[in-house]
C-alpha cells in the first residue's frame, strides 16, 4: 500500500493522541510513505502550537519535533511548484478546501498519476478526506471519526 500522509496524520506519529496507534499501524503496513514538502513546516507549527496552548509540554513538543526531523529523510518528499499550485487552486475551489489542504490533495493526486498506482491519503481533516474521496484517492481512516 502506498500512503500519503498530510500533516494532521503525521503529527499523530509523534504526539500520543486519538488515532496515533492507528497511524502507526498504517505506516507499518505501507510499502511507501510520502508527503508534500510543506508538511515539514506544518508539523513543526502544529507541535509549537500544542506547546503554546499547553496540550503538551515544551520539552515533549521539542522531543517530537526532533523525532520528526530525524524521520524526515526517510519519507518520500514530494516537491511542490507552480503546476501543482495551479492545480491546488482549482481543487480548493472545487472542494471548498483551505490552502494547505488543497496542496496536499494536488500533491497526492500528482503522486498517484506519477506512480500509476492507488494512493491512500491519511488525513484527519474532514474536507481533505472528502476531497480525496471525490478525487478517486483512497481516504483513510475508512470513516472519519
Amino acid at each position: 500500500m502506498i500512503v500519503y500522509l498530510d500533516a494532521s496524520a503525521l503529527v499523530k506519529r509523534y504526539v500520543a493522541e486519538v488515532g496515533s496507534a492507528e497511524v502507526a499501524t498504517l505506516i507499518g503496513e505501507a510499502q511507501a510513505i510520502g508527503t508534500a514538502v510543506v508538511s515539514r513546516a506544518e508539523v513543526a507549527a502544529a507541535l509549537a502550537k500544542a506547546a503554546r496552548v499547553g496540550l503538551v509540554t515544551r520539552e515533549a513538543a521539542l522531543t517530537a519535533l526532533n523525532a520528526f526531523n530525524a524521520d524526515w529523510q526517510h519519507l518520500i518528499r514530494i516537491q511542490f511548484g507552480e503546476p501543482l499550485a495551479a492545480r491546488a487552486g482549482t481543487l480548493a475551489w472545487e472542494h471548498g478546501l483551505r490552502g494547505y489542504d488543497a496542496v496536499h490533495l494536488a500533491t497526492a493526486l500528482f503522486w498517484r498519476e506519477t506512480l500509476g498506482e492507488a494512493v491512500t491519503v491519511a488525513t484527519y481533516d474532514r474536507e481533505l478526506w472528502r476531497g480525496a474521496q471525490a478525487s478517486g484517492l483512497l481516504p483513510w481512516p475508512a470513516a472519519m471519526p
